[in-house]
């Protein structure tokens, strides 16, 4: 699933090599570790459980081959067609993914607001989902072979997982930055083992390489029915990962992207789903853990610790995705402002939200002691995926519709067949809501219904803020005949609204009577695109000798550090003193009404998202010696 754009240690692999050759090949190093852990690591279970369903009765050599081909032509029309040569290509200035897409068709159109409102919070929450059960199933498999080993390590593989993701969330607050830049290169060797791994048993077995004839998917298709319907939407497991292609496009760039799944990726793959294939067609008790099994006995250990390795790498990067997610959701106005640590001075991309790493641990804990087994597992996997995929390719309908012009006919005839596919995908996999299936959906609807109580409540909050506000104009020209007494220094009051007065100056005045020699009326938007440049950073309008209205922008890709961007404005445009400026907050105790906004239960709900907002001076990078907070009640 999809793998946010900002990843630990990245920024230092990124200039590995001052020539344009070295950096490439950095890049394209990079993206193997980061982009495609995850679709690295499904070769552990997917073809094992695309079998199941077909093997109650034994499998035959057709059977084998055609769910083979099933595997090898999801990977070439799903993640090569759409992913590689389509998508990589719909950025939003530079950037990727389902709410990088989102932000560019909401600002393309503002016609059918809401169904893209309601698509981009579906796609958000799945990824969610998805990024609670990826370092689940993919930890769990792993470990698994050690019973492959030895009998004796069976009851130790559910407390080696737990031991090794409980770690791994445990050492996010410390950032991962040093060991990031190995990431690349022990995935690579990961995918040159499964290639070569695969290639001894073709070898052995060639005629296994019939599987690249899409007839035998097509036929298998035809005659098993509802059996085929359940290998389906196991067959989908070789494809979950796909997603980070698209969402990784601005760290890596496109042609690395590219080039890593061509050279690499998509060959290893490939090989090794055609060994194990070919592994079971001479051997079908190999069934059980055809992947380990293609190892000799004396490789094995070796391979279930680099595989284990491989699975945390794929769970790192969903975890970093997650955090960066986050901030996106939480630029966007889908989410509160979480408190966002960072854990490198040096690289922006380096972020840890410690509530959002407690919620993942303890759902991807609840789920190893629930299901126990990644076979299990499997059935709670694809949903989120599918569904998320079935949500990036409608954006993509409506990019290309209202971004780039396409006519409908044009886009029927690109996109229709992939969301045929993906929906057939996403069928199949809803059959195994009764097995599993129904975690990634109650998951995706709980922080669904999350976001959009936010949004729809922040909407309500600044709507009835407004409608009680006092117009800034009019507060200044009343104040210029008033008394009120005069400190020294500057002041900047934040607020949403810069046309109307900010209730903290409101309540400043009234309780403190004094007002500052000058006066800077501050409100922080954020663009719908992923990175705003210097000079379009600020907006400066001096109204009188006293007041000034600022108007700060920053990308949803950015951190919108307020001290900083006036100390750049102190230097150019602002004539105030730095020592002498001080910050005032409003700070709302919001109450339940049933009598306005929204039903009670959402504002119980809102009113509890907004005690797990972090303080707003740290989200804003304000210096807390320097702040003031001026406190107000509101009903929602």
């Amino acid at each position: 699933m999809g793998k946010l754009a900002s990843f630990p240690g990245l920024n230092s692999m990124n200039v590995v090599s001052p020539s344009g050759h070295g950096r490439a090949l950095a890049l394209t190093i990079g993206a193997i570790g980061v982009v495609y852990g995850d679709i690295g690591t499904s070769p552990l279970y997917a073809l094992r459980e695309a079998l199941r369903p077909a093997a109650e009765d034994g499998l035959t050599s057709g059977e084998v081959i055609g769910v083979v081909s099933l595997l090898l032509w999801a990977l070439i029309l799903v993640v090569t067609a759409k992913y590689v040569l389509f998508l990589l290509r719909a950025d939003n200035r530079g950037e990727g993914g389902v709410l990088a897409l989102y932000a560019l068709v909401q600002s393309a159109t503002r016609r059918g607001g809401l169904a893209i409102f309601l698509l981009a919070i579906a796609g958000a929450a799945l990824f969610f989902g998805d990024a609670i059960i990826t370092p689940a199933i993919s930890v769990l498999s792993a470990v698994e072979g050690l019973k492959l080993v030895t009998p004796v390590f069976e009851p130790y593989v559910l407390p080696t997982a737990l031991v090794i993701l409980t770690a791994l969330f445990l050492i996010q607050s410390r950032g991962t930055g040093p060991l990031a830049r190995w990431f690349g290169p022990i995935t690579a060797i990961w995918f040159i083992a499964m290639g070569l791994l695969g290639l001894v048993q073709v070898i052995k077995a060639p005629g296994i390489l019939a599987a690249f004839n899409p007839a035998f998917a097509a036929g298998f298709l035809v005659e098993h029915g509802l059996v085929a319907f359940f290998v389906l939407g196991a067959v989908f497991l070789a494809v979950t990962g796909a997603e980070a292609l698209y969402a990784d496009l601005g760290h890596f760039g496109r042609r690395p992207i590219q080039y890593a799944w061509f050279s690499l990726v998509f060959p290893a793959l490939a090989l090794n789903y055609l060994g194990q294939g070919a592994l079971i067609l001479s051997n079908g008790s190999a069934l059980e853990n055809p992947f380990f099994l293609l190892a000799p006995d004396w490789a094995l250990l070796p391979l279930v610790i680099l595989a284990t390795v491989a699975t945390v790498i794929a769970s790192q990067a969903v975890i970093t995705g997650a955090f960066s997610m986050t901030r996106q959701a939480v630029q966007l106005g889908l989410l509160p402002r979480f408190e966002i640590r960072h854990t490198s001075d040096r690289e922006s991309g380096q972020i840890f939200l410690p509530a959002i790493n407690f919620v993942l641990l303890a759902g991807v804990l609840l789920l190893v002691l629930e299901f126990q087994t990644s076979s299990s597992m499997a059935a709670a996997y694809g949903i989120a995926v599918s569904g998320t995929m079935l949500v990036t390719t409608a954006l993509a309908m409506l990019m290309l519709r209202h971004v780039r012009n396409w006519s409908w006919s044009l886009i029927a005839a690109v996109v229709i067949p992939i969301l045929l596919i993906e929906a057939a995908f996403f069928s199949a996999n809803l059959l195994k809501v009764p097995e599993g299936g129904y975690v990634p959906l109650l998951l995706g609807a709980l922080i669904g219904v999350a976001m959009w109580t936010w949004a729809r409540g922040t909407r309500d909050l600044f709507r009835r803020s407004r409608e009680q506000a006092v117009p800034l104009d009019r507060f200044i020209r009343q104040i210029e005949r008033g008394s009120a007494l005069h400190a020294p220094g500057s002041a900047v009051y934040l607020t949403s609204d810069p046309h109307s007065t900010p209730p903290a100056l409101l309540h400043n005045l009234k309780h403190n009577h004094v007002l500052h020699e000058q006066i800077i009326v501050l409100t922080v938007e954020t663009r719908e695109e992923p990175r705003i440049s210097a000079c379009e950073r600020a907006r400066v309008e001096r109204i009188n000798n006293r007041f000034t209205r600022v108007t700060l922008r920053f990308g949803f890709m950015e951190m919108p550090n307020v001290n900083r961007a006036l100390g750049e404005l102190r230097k150019e445009r602002l004539d105030f003193e730095g020592r002498k400026l001080s910050f005032f907050l409003g700070r709302r105790k919001i109450v339940p009404s049933p009598t306005v906004g929204m039903p009670v239960w959402q504002d119980r709900l809102y009113i509890l998202m907004s005690r797990l907002a972090a303080d707003p001076s740290d989200f804003y990078h304000l210096p807390r010696d320097r702040v003031v907070e001026m406190g107000s009640q509101i009903a929602v």
